[in-house]
């Protein structure tokens, strides 16, 4: 029997990724056929097709796809579906992963000498709260198996994790969460970007704690 609940969940799920999706591709996040989006839901997970534009997405047409990412409904899933199973499978927490290639990430990503611990000096108090410790897992080929596990090994430890040569990805308690965290992270890149070869005042080891302290990810 069709739980009514569950099914007008997943209509208003669908829908907030359509206009998120959207909304990431109107102000320049997202280009192209680059880039994807999912939200959890109760028996598994809704995501963008492959080969689909964020910023025409159909909401009748995601791939909605079982616990373990095998697809149950609607068209293909993208190929890095992969990513979002990693972070799903290692996190309890994460309701939504968000996966760009937007440009300063991907540019910050291809910087040589980075931390691959804690990508992004501490730069303001927003990207400490909603970032956290970016992590930069190395270079693989879209698509490789490989990849998956690269990310698994570390998603349990960093809900934002640098892909080098190849963008973000973002876990959130909730799709507008991962959104506006990926976000941040891009406004961040920007910023080192901007900042690089100037003296700059960062916040100290002491206000870095008192914040993960007061807003733990």
């Amino acid at each position: 029997m069709l739980n009514v609940s569950n099914a007008s969940n997943e209509d208003r799920l669908r829908e907030e990724l359509v206009m998120l999706g959207r909304s990431l591709y109107d102000r320049g996040l997202a280009h192209g056929s680059a880039g994807n989006l999912s939200v959890k839901l109760s028996d598994g997970w809704l995501m963008s097709p492959t080969n689909s534009c964020l910023g025409r997405l159909d909401p009748a047409r995601l791939s909605r796809l079982d616990a373990d990412g095998r697809l149950v409904d609607g068209d293909a899933p993208s190929k890095e579906s992969f990513l979002h199973l990693s972070m799903y499978g290692e996190r309890a927490d994460c309701g939504a992963v968000v996966h760009l290639h937007s440009v300063h990430s991907v540019a910050v990503s291809c910087l040589d000498g980075i931390d691959p611990d804690n990508v992004f000096p501490p730069i303001t108090a927003y990207a400490v709260m909603q970032v956290g410790r970016l992590a930069l897992v190395p270079y693989f080929p879209p698509g490789d198996a490989a990849l998956a596990e690269a990310v698994r090994r570390v998603a349990s430890k960093h809900h934002s994790i640098l892909l080098a040569n190849h963008g973000p990805v973002v876990a959130g308690r909730s799709l507008a969460a991962a959104v506006n965290a990926v976000e941040e992270l891009e406004q961040t890149a920007r910023l080192m970007l901007l900042l690089d070869g100037r003296r700059t005042r960062l916040l100290d080891p002491a206000q870095v704690a008192e914040l993960e302290r007061r807003f733990p990810g």
